[in-house]
Formats: C-alpha cells, sequence, structure tokens
C-alpha cells in the first residue's frame, strides 16, 4: 500500500490501532457504570494539560496525561461525596479545564489557538515518534489493567455494594478506572481528539451489546469494531483529505446503526422463543418447592 511508504502514516496508523484497542478496552467498564460521558470531561480537562505542555516546553502528551489523572480522581471524588452540589462541581471542573488549555497556550511563547487544533480533533501528519513512544506506554498500562484486572473491575460495575460485602476495595477499583479513562483519553487524542474521544469509548461498546450476551463477547467485539473504525477512518482521512477524528466516529456510528438494524430481526426472533417456550412450559416445573428447612 501506498500509505506505507510514509513515515508519518506508519505512526498514525500504529497510534490507529492501540486507540482502537484501548478506548472501547476501558468504555465497557464506563457504559456498565453509567458514566458514558466521564471521558468527554477527562477530555476537557486534558486541555489544561495540553496548554501546560506548551507553556512549560514539554511534552503535551505526557502533561496532559498528568493532568487527566488529577481531574479524573477529582471527578471521582465528587462522585463519592459531591452529593448535592456534584453537577455544579463537576461543570466547573469541565468548562475550567477548557479555559485553562486556551489561556495557557496562548501565553505560550508562539502559541495559539491553532495549536490546539490537532488536539482537539486529531491530526495523522503530527504525530511524532515521541508520540509514539509515549502511545505505545500507556496503552500497555491501559490494556494491563483493562484485561488483568477484568474480574474485579467488572464486579464494582455491576454492583458496588455486593462488590464491598466480597470484600473488593471498592474505591481503589473506581479510582484506577478513572485514572486509566484519564490514561486512555490521551492515548487517543492525537489520533481522534479530545473532543472526540468519549464516541470510541462508548459506541463500539453499544454497537457490540447489539450482537452479544457476555462481557468476554461484548469486550472482544467492541475492540475488534475500535479496530476496524480507528483504521479505516485513517485510511480514508488519508485518501480523502478529511478529518480523521471526525472520520472515525461517523465511522463508529455507522457501524451502530448497521448492527442495530441486523439485530433487530434477531432480538425479536429470540423474543418470540422465550415467549413460546414460557407459554408451553408446566408451571408445575416452574414453582419454586418449599423447603422448611432452607437457610438464607
Amino acid at each position: 500500500m501506498e500509505l506505507l511508504n510514509y513515515a508519518f502514516m506508519q505512526r498514525a496508523l500504529l497510534a490507529a490501532v492501540l486507540v482502537g484497542i484501548t478506548a472501547p478496552a476501558v468504555g465497557i467498564y464506563l457504559v456498565q457504570r453509567r458514566q458514558a460521558l466521564m471521558g468527554d470531561g477527562i477530555g476537557h480537562v486534558a486541555m489544561t494539560g495540553v496548554g501546560l505542555g506548551f507553556l512549560l516546553s514539554t511534552s503535551p502528551v505526557w502533561m496532559a496525561t498528568a493532568v487527566a489523572i488529577v481531574g479524573a480522581v477529582v471527578m471521582e471524588l465528587i462522585r463519592w461525596y459531591g452529593k448535592t452540589r456534584g453537577d455544579i462541581a463537576l461543570a466547573m471542573l469541565f468548562y475550567g479545564g477548557m479555559a485553562g488549555g486556551v489561556m495557557f497556550i496562548n501565553l505560550a511563547p508562539g502559541g495559539s489557538n491553532a495549536n490546539l487544533q490537532s488536539y482537539l480533533f486529531g491530526s495523522l501528519s503530527t504525530v511524532s515518534e515521541q508520540d509514539v513512544t509515549a502511545i505505545c506506554l500507556l496503552a500497555a498500562f491501559v490494556v494491563l489493567v483493562t484485561l488483568g484486572l477484568r474480574r474485579q473491575l467488572f464486579a464494582v460495575s455491576q454492583d458496588e455494594e455486593f462488590a464491598r460485602v466480597t470484600g473488593l476495595p471498592v474505591r481503589a477499583l473506581n479510582l484506577l478506572t478513572a485514572v486509566t479513562a484519564a490514561v486512555t483519553v490521551t492515548v487517543a487524542m492525537r489520533v481522534v481528539g479530545l473532543l472526540l474521544v468519549s464516541a470510541l469509548m462508548v459506541v463500539p461498546v453499544a454497537a457490540a451489546q447489539q450482537l452479544t450476551r457476555s462481557f468476554a463477547a461484548t469486550f472482544a467485539v467492541s475492540v475488534a469494531i475500535g479496530v476496524a473504525v480507528t483504521l479505516g477512518g485513517t485510511v480514508t482521512s488519508y485518501y480523502q483529505d478529511v478529518p480523521p477524528g471526525a472520520t472515525i466516529v461517523l465511522l463508529t456510528i455507522g457501524v451502530f446503526i448497521a448492527l442495530t438494524v441486523l439485530a433487530t430481526p434477531l432480538a425479536r426472533r429470540r423474543a418470540r422463543a422465550a415467549a413460546a417456550a414460557a407459554a408451553g412450559g408446566d408451571p408445575a416445573e416452574c414453582a419454586v418447592p418449599a423447603q422448611s428447612g432452607a437457610k438464607l
């Protein structure tokens, strides 16, 4: 393929694959926790890190990672303790993150809002070797956490009270999920952009749920969708000269719509089969036998 002859496209495709793996891998836990927009909030906060990176003449990726992690921890603490005014505190955190990013990058020598463009919406030509190194290291962390602790994270995402009763460190696992989500946002920002990364964390999971019933199957299918759309969007962006982030997100939404259309007849057949089985079953077989000596 012609595009593989260019070093910047090799870097972009590698970054796209890593983003396609990590974003749904974290997103599945956020969807289970009903925190689908958490990635969007972290993306706003990470803008301050990008601006600080330019202001301090350091790596915007690493600085954004540090600021995003702090922001994610603060968001989790607000969720725990901010019962009454939590939504206002989160709003100030999100918009303050955006304002901080714009302010810092304009204070940087030679900085302007144009410098934020590639971080907000993604850019293929600006993915450097240093960015790829950072993305690889951060992606390795995300994969280790989401796969190595999948049982614990799934238990906490499903029912925090039950997980706490079983002895799991619920708060520590919640913080780890928030930190992993923050790392994922900074992994994806060079390809998809900070303002669009949340879609790649959520939509592939929602699309996979149209076909699958188990957590493991949903995990595998959502990652496969993520890799497919990031590669497809990156290649399309190269040949058609369109924004990579927007292309990837639109492809992801298209996959979701297609799978929803295909899954609807299957869901109806399953519902009819279940109804027929229930109507033809023996009530006596479905009854729970009385046990005088049963213990709770």
